[in-house]
């Protein structure tokens, strides 16, 4: 299925979109990268999104086919992510939404706001403590976009966030990470600072006002932002679900075809299953065996 593309105005910024018609579908997904990826990561993920939605992903005004349309002047920042997002589910209508990785805090910001279109959302990848690995992987990110080392950056994210997946998807995620632009690099340090030294990863106080019923999916063998951690979220949500990818790691669906069936299987559960009504979650950790 090949995809309508525009370049649309939001909040000031200029956003390649990719929309995927599904005539039979009433209901529309928004998708939410992570940093330094494009819609390209996504492929996965629409192999079965799109036989049951129509599904909208695009890229952030500082990468992929976007780049090209915007001035890059100053890096965004995640709540000028948050306010893009918001204005790309009006534009389309899009009644869920699905984050993978740092897209979780633009994402939650965003449903921080309420947007009364989203009926449901999905955040894969996320949680909300920076554990030492990540902190040991953000420490070293850092230093290698400060001073452009491309070479090592692409291994460091195979190394550490990347190592369970396939070694041609670690070719590919070297040679797409070392070909980025300054700026790109420029707009990730900036993000990773923030996180790192104004203590801002999350936004915790911003989860209180969220009303949206959540699916949080992450890899039993993510160490990143593990299953254990994103339980934490329950104690700020009002109604929020979790569910672990068994032998999987951070990027879930691209890793092998059990993992892409789990996170089917939940995503496709939870979009699907009518509305209940909101209730405080306690342990809703489910497991799905392949």
């Amino acid at each position: 299925m090949r995809p309508e593309t525009a370049v649309v105005h939001a909040y000031s910024h200029n956003v390649h979109t990719e929309y995927y018609a599904n005539p039979a579908a009433r209901k529309t997904v928004i998708l939410v990268n992570g940093s330094l990826a494009t819609t390209a990561s996504f492929a996965h993920t629409l192999k079965y999104l799109t036989p049951q939605f129509n599904v909208v992903c695009y890229d952030q005004p500082y990468a992929g086919q976007s780049k090209a349309h915007n001035a890059h002047v100053h890096p965004l920042s995640k709540e000028d992510e948050a306010e893009i997002l918001l204005e790309l589910i009006d534009h389309f209508d899009a009644d869920y939404l699905s984050s993978f990785s740092w897209g979780g805090v633009a994402s939650l910001l965003a449903l921080a706001q309420r947007p009364k279109r989203i009926e449901k959302a999905v955040v894969n990848s996320f949680s909300p403590l920076l554990n030492e690995p990540m902190l040991d992987y953000l420490e070293k990110g850092l230093y290698y976009l400060q001073t452009m080392d491309r070479d090592n950056m692409g291994h460091l994210v195979n190394n550490t966030i990347g190592k369970h997946l396939p070694s041609l998807f670690k070719r590919y995620n070297h040679r797409h990470i070392s070909n980025l632009h300054d700026h790109e690099y420029r707009q990730m340090h900036a993000h990773i600072h923030k996180v790192l030294h104004l203590d801002t990863h999350c936004h915790m106080a911003c989860l209180h006002s969220i009303n949206t019923p959540l699916l949080f999916i992450n890899g039993e063998h993510d160490e990143y932002t593990t299953a254990t951690d994103a339980r934490l979220f329950g104690n700020h949500l009002n109604d929020c679900q979790f569910t672990t990818v068994t032998n999987a790691g951070h990027f879930l669906d691209m890793e092998h075809k059990g993992a892409w069936q789990q996170t089917q299987n939940a995503m496709l559960g939870f979009l699907q299953t009518g509305n209940q009504h909101r209730r405080p979650v306690h342990d809703t950790t489910t497991a799905i065996a392949v």
